[in-house]
């Protein structure tokens, strides 16, 4: 159980706590603090006064527990970490996929009432991915960039399975065509499945529609050269991410064993975001891994999350602080409280690294006594 919670504590209650104490590592104002949480309660609905004692009010795909609240930090060397909250806004329908959809489109059109933006693009995918009886795991999700001046930069999540899975492919190509990007969906690399497709709304500089790829049973070498964008990263940086973060044995000491140097459980995703339409190449390519299936407990992710940031020359200080803020728990009694560490490259601009924090609402699950994967490969070598 989290630390800062009981039975009787209110979901709206932890998650404005979380974010509150969040807010002092990422150096936002009292007046910002404020303003962003009155958002997260008001998006979680009526889910916010929903005592921890009760079931999640959904199962949501969003976290492991089931918690409908997530943070993230994104590192750049010499600042302090942005802060980001993705909510789940309309958990509260339960798992009615339709109602879902309807509720989180209502709570981000009032977004775009509050803080005047268009929901244009949104609007124009509306019958591609909130049909009446959606399928798969989510339907919206709205990623809040907590900015100082209490106007956050807004993102939403879609589901490309909602009327398939097998028709998960045109449906993104049909997206990204309505968007202006015709030549985009034959820039994508090969993949297993599209899990989101995401756009920002509102202030950005470069506004980006992003499309979410999984990649069971990555290697380093294939996760270098998975970018399409131009100028690509560069490959060894790549790869060594991925092999930090992943725990896999440096290229030197591989054995003849296929499964070596591979991921082979809960799947790596990148993700290719375009902003503009004339060559239909992307302009950023991220790598997200999820450490904590590649853990024995949060101790050896926070060890992982660290190297990465130390070999891009970001402080890793902060992130102390903000799992800190999250749960009061010693990190080596659970596993996932950090759920990815992401390697983020965008045209023009420096690479950062993104850490992923669950809210554990609801449960912490125990950490494990081996990592079957990693243990496997080490007897080997």
């Amino acid at each position: 159980m989290n630390g800062f919670r009981s039975d009787e504590t209110l979901l709206g209650d932890l998650a404005t706590g979380q974010l509150t104490r969040l807010c002092q590592v990422a150096g936002l104002s009292e007046a910002d603090t404020a303003a962003y949480t009155g958002v997260l309660i008001e998006s979680l609905g009526a889910s916010a006064g929903r005592p921890l004692a009760l079931p999640p009010p959904s199962r949501t795909f969003l976290s492991d527990d089931h918690s409908p609240v997530e943070f993230s930090l994104a590192f750049l060397p010499g600042r302090a970490p942005g802060l980001r909250v993705l909510v789940e806004p309309g958990c509260s329908r339960g798992d009615d996929l339709a109602e879902n959809g309807r509720a989180g489109l209502r709570a981000v059109h009032a977004m775009a009432d509050r803080w005047g933006f268009s929901t244009g693009q949104l609007d124009r995918l509306e019958d591609l991915f909130f049909p009446h009886s959606p399928e798969g795991p989510l339907a919206l999700w709205c990623a809040l960039e907590l900015r100082p001046g209490g106007v956050p930069g807004v993102k939403v999540y879609l589901n490309p399975s909602a009327n398939g899975a097998d028709r998960a492919a045109e449906t993104v190509r049909e997206a990204l065509a309505r968007l202006g990007h015709r030549q985009a969906f034959d820039s994508l690399p090969r993949a297993d499945g599209f899990p989101f497709f995401a756009l920002d709304l509102g202030d950005w500089d470069a506004p980006r529609v992003k499309v979410y790829l999984k990649h069971p049973g990555l290697s380093p070498t294939e996760a270098g050269c998975l970018p399409r964008m131009s100028p690509a990263p560069g490959r060894e940086q790549l790869e060594e991410f991925f092999r930090t973060t992943g725990d896999l044995p440096a290229a030197d000491d591989l054995t003849a064993d296929e499964d070596a140097d591979r991921l082979t459980g809960r799947p790596a995703l990148t993700c290719h975001s375009f902003t503009e339409t004339a060559t239909g190449l992307p302009s950023g390519y991220t790598l997200h891994v999820p450490v904590r299936d590649y853990v024995r407990h949060d101790g050896e992710a926070r060890e992982r999350a660290v190297a990465v940031l130390h070999s891009h020359d970001m402080d890793s200080a902060a992130l102390d602080r903000a799992l800190a803020a999250v749960s009061p728990r010693p990190l080596g009694d659970g596993v996932g409280l950090i759920a990815y560490v992401a390697l983020v490259h965008e045209r023009g601009r420096p690479p950062r690294v993104t850490v992923y924090v669950s809210s554990e609402a609801y449960r912490t699950r125990p950490p494990r006594e081996t990592v079957p994967t990693r243990d496997r490969v080490r007897a080997r070598l």
